[in-house]
């Protein structure tokens, strides 16, 4: 999910009555619900779609959850310890207890690989011990009726706090609300490919791709991995990316590697001007500019073999 997402599912959790556990509880929260993105550091090494093959990947699996969420408490912490020394430490601080300041990073980082796993574009929730790709194809990358939710509940948490009402209860009434519209997600998705699979000519593979705003409603992506792909039954691609030795030809070319490793729907698509474009079936919707890489005509016309 976007980093707004996860910033204000962090909040929201701190308004529910965790903020009052030990000090400085709101950044361990907010910040702890974005850490796992520390990995889009890797644009500053890495040119092209070699991203693809990075994120979503070390610092979203079982290590990361565990020392990410160590070394912000650590940070929030020492910065708390700073502050008392320098006689700058605001009064209405609650005292800052590491233990519960490190159980709630940590809890704020695991909302964000569950966040990132409710879409379609996948990540490798076990790495590094599998580099294996999980999907959960329950919500779009950025839910704006989320954002509603969010950005409502946590605002109206903070005015009653401030005026000295109930706070905590209508934070806690979206947290049921968000789980809630979760789980109709979920049965959303689950109808839609289960139907897709028992229904003639019985796809291998059968993704319901949530809509940005119509989240009842789902795009049918399916095929049978051999480089031919379907949305909503229209057939898209116009060269077999498996055929025989295709696979490893174009996986020499810059970039296609990454690519390769992270597509879960690759397709060739052929340009009027005669360009082969390997792209994911996905996010055909973002033009040539996103998710999309030129290959070599030699690598990609068919061979006398």
């Amino acid at each position: 999910m976007d980093n707004l997402t996860h910033g204000l599912v962090g909040a929201l959790l701190g308004q529910c009555g965790l903020k009052r556990k030990t000090g400085l509880v709101m950044p361990a929260l907010i910040f702890g619900a974005n850490l796992p993105d520390v990995d889009a550091a890797c644009f500053f090494w890495l040119e092209g779609q070699g991203h693809l093959g990075f994120r979503r990947g070390i610092t979203h699996g079982p290590i990361a959850w565990v020392i990410l969420p160590l070394v912000l408490a650590g940070l929030l912490w020492g910065w708390d310890r700073w502050q008392m020394k320098r006689g700058k430490r605001p009064e209405k601080r609650l005292p800052v207890d590491f233990k519960w300041l490190y159980l709630l990073s940590f809890i704020a980082c695991l909302s964000h690989p569950a966040l990132d796993w409710m879409n379609v574009y996948g990540i490798r929730l076990l790495e590094p011990f599998s580099s294996q790709w999980f999907y959960g194809d329950i919500l779009f990358i950025i839910d704006v009726w989320l954002w509603a939710l969010l950005i409502g509940s946590v605002w109206f948490s903070l005015r009653r706090e401030k005026r000295g009402g109930e706070w905590m209860k209508p934070a806690r009434t979206a947290l049921a609300v968000m789980l809630a519209y979760i789980g109709v997600n979920a049965s959303i998705t689950w109808y839609a490919e289960t139907r897709a699979a028992g229904d003639a000519p019985y796809h291998r593979t059968n993704i319901a791709s949530p809509l940005p705003f119509a989240f009842w409603q789902r795009q049918m992506i399916t095929g049978n991995g051999d480089g031919h792909w379907w949305i909503d039954g229209k057939e898209l691609g116009d060269f077999d990316l498996l055929e025989k030795d295709k696979p490893d030809i174009i996986a020499a070319v810059p970039e296609a590697a990454p690519f390769l490793f992270w597509s879960r729907t690759p397709l060739i698509t052929v340009t009027q001007d005669g360009r082969y474009l390997l792209r994911d079936a996905r996010y055909l919707g973002r033009g040539e500019g996103g998710f999309t890489i030129e290959l070599p005509a030699e690598v990609c016309e068919p061979q006398d073999l």
